[in-house]
């Protein structure tokens, strides 16, 4: 066993908290909706908001990289989702806040950059 491997906990990578604090702008965004906003749009927002997160921690809980890689490019699409289509739907239909816009688009980017990183480090530790 290779001793010098240290365990990172998923709390502690960078990928991992940008995908929660866009989680947390999208509910800032997603809670003060009406009913009837929430069901329009509001709901496949914070679905796909949150589905980047999700998809994180599932792919850092499987074991072979194939698997990994799988979950990565399925939170790059949620991620596609929500920051190039629902926000901006959100924002054209002047439903939020521009603050609150251009926060979740700071974040998304920065996730983006940190997401595909993560997606070639984990292909580059299969040729080691």
């Amino acid at each position: 066993m290779n001793k010098n491997k240290v365990y990172i906990k998923l709390e502690d990578l960078e990928v991992y908290k940008l995908a929660r604090e866009l989680s947390k702008i999208g509910w800032e965004i997603y809670e003060p909706f009406d009913w009837q906003m929430k069901k329009i749009i509001g709901d496949q927002f914070i679905e796909s908001t949150d589905s980047v997160g999700a998809n994180i921690t599932e792919g850092y809980g499987r074991f072979h990289y194939l698997d990994k890689i799988k979950f990565y490019y399925n939170a790059r699409a949620s991620l596609n989702e929500c920051n190039n289509y629902w926000i901006e739907l959100l924002k054209e239909r002047e439903k939020v806040e521009l603050d609150k816009y251009k926060e979740f688009k700071d974040i998304a980017e920065k996730l983006l950059i940190k997401l595909n990183r993560w997606i070639s480090a984990t292909f580059q530790k299969t040729k080691k």
